[in-house]
């Protein structure tokens, strides 16, 4: 592994490791992301996928768990299209920049898929 590489997985786990706090930190922020078709309380899935984000932060940041990290978290990246799709949606009539940035978080999800798995495959080096 390069000195870049462990940059790269260490911004990663940055990433994560931050949403994942806001998520159980400022919970209201992300509840209205939830999409209507997942069962149970939005709370739920906020505070579920917060702890899901930590622990793939945990994963990412340990050389041995690495590249299953990095794996899952791409796995994870793509399994929230939904709620940005959601967001947008719903934020269709807010001000140009509110609306600008949450149209902007659909196609973020393809670089952040294909960074995970970077880090991912950089590990097994």
């Amino acid at each position: 592994m390069t000195p870049d590489d462990d940059r790269s997985a260490r911004l990663l786990v940055g990433l994560l490791a931050g949403a994942g706090a806001a998520h159980v930190a400022v919970p209201r922020l992300f509840d209205g992301m939830v999409p209507e078709f997942l069962p149970g309380r939005q709370r739920t899935w906020t505070h579920a996928s917060g702890v899901v984000e930590l622990l793939l932060a945990a994963a990412v940041a340990v050389p041995q768990t690495r590249k299953a990290g990095g794996l899952a978290a791409a796995g994870y990246f793509a399994a929230i299209l939904p709620a940005h799709l959601k967001m947008a949606h719903d934020w269709r009539e807010k001000p140009a920049a509110l609306r600008a940035g949450a149209y902007a978080r659909i196609p973020l999800q393809v670089p952040l898929v294909l960074w995970a798995v970077k880090v991912a495959r950089n590990a097994a080096r």
